[in-house]
């Protein structure tokens, strides 16, 4: 039989374990702790999922497809999967927790990444199309990882939370796509064609990535912290009716939104592109991954550093931050030299680091802006705009590349960027 203590203070009767919680700052302290550990661990494997396939999907498309014009469609379509996917572990998880949600998304990446092998065992174009959509779901979970980290986190901690739960995926990030040759080589000794590699390590990582979670996130962040939040907001009559009314702040998700979505959209679309521009111009698959590597290092490395200026500088003053770095990038993949190594490093590491900005300070945003009572329910909801945002990116970038050339993407998305600032002008205004 199931005991239950009840509040003094309200008629909502929770487990002894849950209330223990509620009455214990203490423990939500060490609970928070906690949680960022084992995200932070299985992030590792995360990010190696993600690191690994993002590298080579745009060359394999192109050799099974045969056009350069398809370069485009993995990222797209994986991004896509992961928009389906983040509205589906934004709803489970305020259902059932985020330890449901984020380790379903990395178990149905893993799968897609099997698909992903078997695809171009059999040289099943449709297969590849499928298990690309599912491997989204694992990059919606690496995502969505960074808002369970901020559950039991106090209102000056929320940005650095969020990117110390990003950060651990550099470490798998970063050595994935340096591992292209030897994955590639391990599947040539297994009959697996070499491009396919890489995907092996995907859906390992992806898999124990989710296995971590499953098994290790207990109690659940999001249950005890909508427990903790029921539990002031029942204090007395006139904090819950003034608590009802603002669940949601509409216009700083909407602002927080349109920071990320305009991020991703960028990024999404340099990046998608850089592999087969550099392989134009005489560059191997090891340089490809070097450039990457470094890219995909500068999206989450410098994310402890990023959350402490967001949270002390402001939301707002680190988006601008990320439109003028990714004018930056844009300028510097357009005007470099194309057998120039170091600038077209530098080029997507600045890119990687506007992003980083933008994405921890349009999460900062979203959180300030949400009740726990419906939290991760917008957070999926916006994942969603974000995921179709760099779907869209990459799809297009592979159009604008063949209809007209690299530069002209990378012109493109630096005059994007620039969007941010009216953006945060008008939400300082609001604000005032």
């Amino acid at each position: 039989m199931t005991m239950i203590a009840k509040d003094t203070n309200t008629s909502t009767q929770q487990p002894i374990w849950l209330q223990e919680y509620i009455d214990s700052p203490e423990r939500q302290a060490k609970l928070y702790k906690k949680t960022l550990r084992i995200l932070m661990f299985s992030q590792i494997f995360g990010g190696a999922g993600l690191g690994a396939g993002v590298t080579v999907g745009a060359l394999l498309a192109q050799d099974m497809l045969g056009t350069e014009n398809a370069a485009g469609i993995p990222t797209a379509l994986f991004t896509l999967g992961s928009a389906g996917a983040a509205l589906l572990i934004g709803r489970s998880s305020q259902r059932f927790g985020r330890r449901a949600g984020l380790a379903g998304g990395f178990l149905a990446g893993g799968i897609g990444a099997i698909g992903v092998i078997i695809a171009a065992l059999t040289n099943n174009i449709a297969l590849l199309f499928l298990s690309l959509l599912i491997y989204g779901a694992g990059t919606a979970s690496n995502l969505q990882a960074r808002y369970a980290g901020t559950d039991l986190a106090t209102d000056k901690q929320r940005a650095t939370a969020a990117s110390m739960a990003m950060v651990s995926t550099t470490l798998g990030a970063v050595v994935a796509p340096n591992l292209v040759n030897t994955m590639g080589e391990f599947a040539n000794s297994i009959s697996v064609p070499t491009l396919a590699g890489p995907f092996i390590l995907s859906g390992a990582a992806f898999i124990i990535a989710g296995l971590l979670i499953l098994f290790f996130l207990r109690p659940d962040p999001l249950v005890v912290s909508t427990a903790i939040a029921s539990a002031q907001k029942n204090v007395n009559t006139e904090t819950e009716t003034n608590l009802k009314s603002a669940n949601i702040n509409k216009k700083g998700v909407v602002v927080g939104a349109v920071i990320m979505i305009l991020t991703q959209f960028v990024m999404a679309a340099i990046m998608t592109m850089t592999p087969v521009h550099m392989g134009h111009h005489g560059h191997g698959l090891q340089e490809v991954g070097v450039v990457i590597g470094f890219h995909i290092a500068a999206m989450y490395l410098p994310s402890p550093l990023t959350g402490i200026l967001v949270d002390k500088l402001g939301r707002t003053t680190m988006a601008v931050a990320s439109g003028v770095t990714l004018l930056a990038s844009g300028l510097v993949a357009a005007f470099a030299p194309v057998g120039s190594m170091p600038l077209l490093t530098l080029a997507l590491v600045l890119l990687g680091l506007g992003w980083n900005f933008g994405l921890i300070s349009g999460t900062a945003l979203i959180i300030d802006s949400t009740h726990p009572s419906v939290r991760a329910k917008t957070q999926g909801s916006v994942d969603v705009l974000f995921a179709l945002s760099g779907a869209a990116g990459g799809g297009l970038s592979g159009m604008v590349v063949a209809h007209s050339s690299y530069a002209s993407l990378s012109l493109s998305g630096a005059i994007l960027s620039l969007v941010l600032i009216p953006v945060v002008i008008w939400s300082r205004k609001t604000q005032s």
